[in-house]
């Protein structure tokens, strides 16, 4: 058994896509769970880096929380083929996507209390939603909780500060997977809106921490930190000047002038989608032409040879 004494968790992409993965294959209905173990490198810190994870079979029934498996062999095995990968992995605790603590729980911890003397819980939500804008983790650790008789105690978990952090050269492998991640089922401008709203969003979000930690300053709450009042000074340099007289025209040329070019495009389209019609029709009328010429042709045709076959018979009869 390793020890394992950490006060901050903080997760790595390669297991945040490695969860969804799992989740996406097991095809699980949207109620039930997955769950999996997850792995760390290098001596216990007290901040805990989780840098990879493996699925586990496991199963339970909604209706009957006290009634679930989860299969012991296939995580050592899983865990032994990690080793030979590399040596210095050892487990560190497990997740499940939750998306909330459920009776269980505690009994699974206890389970990987065999691998880790104080192992982690981490809930990774793989469900998309209003929240999206918040960290899809929430970790755990389990504590000995005593009643105040002093007779009985009992595990319980506690929250533990969470994050998502990644290496330099996860930065850049998450920067490229980023980039060449299309969504064909959903327009691009569609997408441009969204992905503006979100950037929105989380902005607004930036200017209220700011605005309450320069009013903490003001009301005395908080010591003045002169870096990072020179960083908010930066943000606000490097933003737009909304003040400027010539703002609103320029957005306004700027406006006009996009709007003229779908305009324009608008009317070459309808341009074109006329034009082709009318070869069509044309082309329509051509074919049919044709048509009745080869019929009156062959009617002709058709005319002559019986003419031919009555003279022959008039001659042999004469």
């Amino acid at each position: 058994m390793s020890e394992n004494t950490f006060d901050k968790v903080v997760v790595h992409p390669l297991v945040l896509l490695s969860v969804v993965d799992h989740f996406k294959r097991s095809k699980q209905a949207p109620q039930k769970r997955v769950v999996g173990c997850l792995l760390t490198e290098g001596p216990p810190e007290k901040t805990l880096h989780i840098t990879n994870s493996f699925a586990i079979p496991f199963d339970e029934k909604l209706e009957k929380p006290d009634v679930w498996f989860i299969d012991h062999n296939f995580l050592e095995t899983m865990f032994e083929m990690h080793k030979k990968v590399n040596a210095k992995e050892r487990i560190v605790g497990w997740y499940s996507t939750g998306p909330s603590i459920r009776k269980s729980d505690l009994d699974i911890h206890e389970i990987f209390r065999k691998y880790t003397q104080d192992p982690a819980f981490v809930i990774i939500n793989v469900h998309q939603g209003d929240e999206a804008l918040e960290i899809p983790v929430k970790s755990f650790r389990s504590i000995e909780e005593v009643k105040k008789d002093g007779q009985e105690s009992k595990r319980t978990f506690k929250h533990c500060p969470s994050e998502v952090g990644a290496f330099e050269a996860e930065e850049v492998g998450v920067e490229h997977l980023l980039r060449d991640i299309k969504d064909t089922t959903v327009n691009n401008l569609t997408t441009n809106i969204g992905s503006k709203i979100s950037a929105l969003k989380g902005f607004k979000e930036r200017l209220n921490e700011m605005s309450k930690y320069l009013q903490d300053v003001l009301a005395g709450k908080l010591q003045p930190n002169h870096l990072i009042i020179s960083n908010i000074q930066d943000i606000f340099n490097i933003g737009l000047n909304l003040d400027t007289n010539n703002l609103n025209s320029q957005i306004s040329i700027t406006n006009n002038d996009m709007t003229l070019t779908i305009y324009l495009s608008s009317m070459v389209r309808s341009v074109i989608a006329l034009h082709d019609l009318i070869e069509n029709k044309i082309q329509n009328r051509e074919i049919e032409k044709r048509l009745r010429m080869e019929s009156f042709k062959k009617s002709q045709k058709k005319e002559e040879e019986k003419l031919k076959q009555r003279k022959e018979n008039n001659e042999k009869k004469k």
